[in-house]
């Protein structure tokens, strides 16, 4: 049996992504966000003009669930979707004023989780963790 400090590292991993997503979760939804709402908006900052595809590729949100977090987007004023004039079966989706407010509230709550996940760390240490995780994502994934 191992020790509460030797337990297995994808264990300890797993349960530390949990209580840290559950906490961002938190921060976005005290601001009436949610992390998909959140990985929309921020796809679209980048690309003021996106398909359903792209976006599904960029928030890594798939099928009937990306269709679902947009049609309830739409329905609150956040995005628009329009048929592509070029092929009538994809749709172009924007934000609209609402939406950009919206990822601004977002990105403030984004960035004050941020900051208070990295209390006490210095920018060594970051980077040290930036390259483990990126390795133990590559051991699990090649």
């Amino acid at each position: 049996m191992h020790e509460p400090d030797e337990q297995p590292i994808g264990l300890t991993l797993s349960t530390t992504a949990k209580a840290v997503g559950r906490a961002f979760d938190a921060a976005l939804h005290s601001v009436g966000g949610s992390r998909p709402v959140w990985l929309v908006l921020l796809t679209l900052v980048n690309r003021p003009e996106a398909n359903q595809r792209e976006i599904a590729e960029a928030a890594n949100i798939r099928g009937a669930t990306l269709t679902h977090h947009l049609a309830a987007m739409e329905a609150d004023g956040l995005l628009t979707r329009r048929r592509d004039p070029d092929n009538r079966r994809v749709h172009l989706i924007e934000l609209t004023d609402e939406g950009r407010a919206a990822f601004h509230r977002m990105r403030v709550a984004a960035t004050e989780f941020d900051s208070a996940l990295r209390t006490g760390v210095d920018e060594r240490e970051l980077a040290l963790l930036r390259s483990l995780l990126h390795r133990l994502r590559t051991n699990v994934t090649d």
